[in-house]
């Protein structure tokens, strides 16, 4: 046996190597408040058209799996079958997209209460509005707004309040709503048909034959 030191090598025993901790992925992104199903709530209440599932995900900040989920578990807390009383309206997908729409059993009360309300004059927007509808229905809401050069959104959900155009079908290719007008406008403007609006190319200073030259 040797009267040599121990190095301090040889000393210390070896240590494993610390471990990194593991970042762990957040499951929900922090910049929009409140649950999927609650954000996805707040963008249907203000929507126009039905909206796809992508540009939902897009809208609430949200990958596309969870929102399928939260839309599914809307469509059940909705319908009553999540153990909730079944509402007045329904979540429903309509052209490749989702919607809130009045439950069919209610249209007829709806459509009372929005047909009894105080008449109001239409502004010159609407009034504009209405008549590219009239002329050129159906049309969808993207159609008008590029006649009229400006946002039709609030004019169109006011024209639809006063029963004066509806929904009629869905684009074959875009899935975005087709827009005509009602047998109440035709009371109001006290005419049996479509066919009895006046031409419009009188009433443009360049002579055109309407808004076809417009829009295709």
């Amino acid at each position: 046996m040797t009267d040599e030191p121990m190095t301090a090598d040889a000393a210390a025993p070896e240590r494993e190597p610390a471990l990194e901790p593991v970042e762990q992925p957040a499951e929900e992104p922090a910049a929009f408040p409140g649950g999927v199903a609650q954000r996805l709530e707040a963008i249907l209440m203000i929507a126009d058209e039905p909206l796809s599932v992508v540009s939902l995900a897009t809208a609430v900040g949200a990958p596309v799996p969870a929102v399928r989920k939260a839309l599914a578990a809307l469509v059940a807390d909705y319908d009553g079958r999540a153990g909730t009383p079944e509402r007045g309206f329904e979540l429903r997908e309509v052209g490749g997209g989702w919607r809130f729409y009045v439950r069919s059993e209610y249209d007829e009360m709806v459509a009372g209460f929005v047909g009894g309300q105080a008449p109001a004059r239409l502004s010159q927007a609407a009034l504009e509005t209405l008549a590219v509808i009239a002329y050129k229905q159906p049309v969808t809401r993207s159609q008008v707004a590029s006649i009229r050069a400006v946002n039709v959104d609030s004019v169109v959900r006011t024209l639809l309040a006063r029963g004066l155009i509806t929904e009629v079908s869905t684009h074959p290719e875009t899935g975005a709503i087709l827009y005509g007008t009602t047998d109440l406008l035709m009371q109001q403007l006290g005419i049996n048909s479509l066919d009895e609006l006046p031409p419009i190319s009188p009433l443009l200073d360049d002579g055109s034959d309407g808004f076809d030259d417009i829009v295709g």
